[in-house]
């Protein structure tokens, strides 16, 4: 497949070589309509993309976001009871900016269905829908989730085009390395629609008889006597009337897959303060530029606060003078934890704490300074790790005040 060298993104260029990732800067861009979200699982990607979502709607964008995430958190973190493949409109959503909110999670299948019916004949369509082999594919079939992915953003992208609905499309992204299979879905599916079998298959079933040659009918023979006779034919009548309609999946595919690389899309990869998670943010970010994607920055998750005042070292040094004193030894020696004893057992145990967490902050700073250190031109925000779980739209606001921050 022939990938189209794209032009920087806007994000890319003005924010590549900053240290802070401005995200306020990033979501009143009109220029940008696209933004993806993409990292390991449990980093607290879905909640960045909800929080990135409704931030933009109260700043006065037209917004959808799109959740690929199995998991179904984002319904949860919106306050709603449900997400399914409708964008749905998000109550809630403040200001007098005239920016909306509406919300939905993929449905692999019923993506799937909708494009069958809407490409083919009402007698075609039902031939399709009704084949096992289609069943099996559009359910469970590797790879058909990150290829619906594609045809839904193309899809929200084209309404938003038509409609004006919508002027920013938030996509949040599976877990894992998983993530950034959506970029190869028109590959795979260009290579799985080219392929010898799949030719072999369309030999008999679009040709009159005599195309039927004693090769093919060998070829043939032995597959049914491998995968059975009706798997077989079944797979057949499933190519055979498939075959006038992938050609436009590919096609839509591919566009949207050139729409990812153009300036109107940024990337933003989530990550947390963690080696593992860091890792796989590098994977993002070198995948992405390898591909020609315009990267916005990294958002670093539940980052440790910082504590103002004494350093670790500090803390420990005054930990065990208090814990030295001769009235802490004779306090702790006939078991009393009474008065300033245990006061100062007490403030010992804080000042521990304090320690710890303080080296905690060293860590995760070392390890973020390190990435940077090996991608100086990718932003970097910092979100501090909130008290308590994110389950409604103030919880929302919170963490989009603290990626602006």
């Amino acid at each position: 497949m022939t990938r189209t060298k794209p032009r920087v993104g806007p994000l890319a260029s003005r924010l590549g070589k900053s240290p802070a990732l401005d995200i306020d800067r990033l979501l009143d861009d009109r220029g940008v309509q696209v933004i993806v979200c993409c990292g390991s699982g449990g980093v607290g990607k879905t909640t960045t993309s909800a929080a990135l979502a409704l931030r933009a709607a109260e700043r006065g964008r037209k917004v959808v976001v799109l959740t690929i995430d199995p998991a179904r958190r984002l319904a949860q973190a919106l306050g709603t009871e449900k997400l399914d493949n409708t964008p749905r409109p998000v109550p809630g959503v403040k200001g007098d900016t005239g920016g909306t909110l509406d919300a939905m999670m993929l449905d692999m299948k019923r993506t799937f269905d909708e494009l069958v019916e809407a490409q083919a004949s009402p007698e075609k369509a039902q031939a399709i829908l009704s084949n096992p082999v289609y069943v099996t594919l559009s359910s469970s079939f590797a790879g058909t989730q990150e290829y619906m992915a594609m045809e839904k953003l193309g899809q929200l992208r084209h309404d938003a085009g038509r409609t004006g609905r919508w002027d920013l499309i938030v996509v949040d992204t599976p877990p894992a390395r998983s993530a950034l299979d959506f970029l190869d879905a028109p590959e795979r599916l260009s290579g799985f629609l080219d392929g010898r079998f799949i030719r072999l298959l369309l030999a008999p079933a679009k040709g009159p008889a005599k195309l039927m040659t004693a090769g093919v009918g060998a070829v043939t023979n032995t597959m049914a006597k491998i995968v059975g006779a009706q798997v077989l034919k079944d797979l057949q009548m499933f190519v055979a009337a498939c075959d006038t309609l992938f050609g436009g999946f590919r096609n839509r595919a591919q566009q949207t897959f050139e729409l990812l690389q153009t300036r109107e899309t940024a990337f933003l990869v989530v990550a947390a303060p963690e080696a593992d998670a860091l890792r796989e943010a590098a994977y993002f970010v070198e995948r992405l530029d390898a591909e020609q994607m315009p990267i916005a920055g990294l958002v670093v998750n539940r980052a440790t606060p910082t504590l103002e005042g004494l350093s670790a070292e500090q803390a420990i040094a005054a930990a065990e003078r208090l814990e030295s004193a001769p009235e802490f030894a004779a306090g702790s020696s006939s078991g009393s934890a009474s008065g300033s004893t245990g006061t100062a057992g007490t403030t010992a145990g804080l000042l521990r704490l304090h320690a710890d967490r303080m080296r905690r902050v060293t860590r995760e700073t070392r390890m973020r300074q390190r990435f940077q250190a090996a991608h100086p031109r990718v932003s970097t925000a910092v979100v501090p790790a909130l008290s308590t779980d994110v389950h409604d739209l103030d919880g929302l606001r919170q963490v989009g005040d603290l990626l602006a921050g």
